[in-house]
């Protein structure tokens, strides 16, 4: 199963994720993209760091997620990756120019195949105004095709606002093959 988390800076995406994880009893590796490039950054990964579960697995990578999420894949885990928007900030910002088209391929090869459970967690961005310099408009772009793509490949995909889930797409329900008479 694979669920894709989007929602707004703290509208309770990790939370969430954490919810899900509870709920499936197995292991739990987390792929945390964030760097702590500055004061508060640090501040912020310090928090998430406190509040989460003591067993849980951690792997720091700022933009290989996808290799990291095949070696760690098991049909008996859960996999979360906070969050794909760090991610493409690390790899928009960074010095390899071909490294967004190459990872962002890699990931979305590699997301079907994966055994078991993977939680990928987003920011929307895109329900603001135009941004005015073509960073941050290239940006929003790249993250609004970036989760477009992922909802098509996730079996469910969740919008968070105020703490609160909303479903956005759900897993089929099995269906009966038996013929009615």
């Amino acid at each position: 199963m694979r669920t894709l988390v989007l929602g707004g800076v703290r509208s309770g995406k990790s939370r969430y994720a954490g919810e899900l994880a509870r709920e499936l009893d197995c292991p739990v590796t987390l792929i945390a993209t964030g760097a702590a490039l500055d004061e508060e950054m640090q501040r912020r990964i310090e928090a998430h760091r406190a509040s989460r579960p003591a067993d849980w697995c951690v792997v720091e990578e700022p933009t290989r997620i996808a290799a990291v999420l095949r070696a760690a894949a098991h049909p008996n885990r859960v996999l979360i990756v906070d969050c794909l928007t760090l991610w493409l900030t690390n790899l928009l910002c960074g010095e390899d120019a071909a490294a967004l088209r190459r990872e962002t391929a890699s990931l979305l090869e590699a997301l079907p195949q994966l055994p078991g459970h993977c939680v990928l967690i987003a920011n929307e961005v895109g329900l603001g105004i135009m941004p005015i310099n073509a960073l941050a408009r290239r940006f929003a772009d790249e993250a609004g095709a970036l989760h477009q793509a992922l909802a098509t490949r996730c079996e469910r995909v969740v919008f968070m606002a105020a703490g609160l889930p909303l479903s956005l797409k759900a897993p089929a329900a099995p269906t009966s093959r038996t013929a009615v008479p």
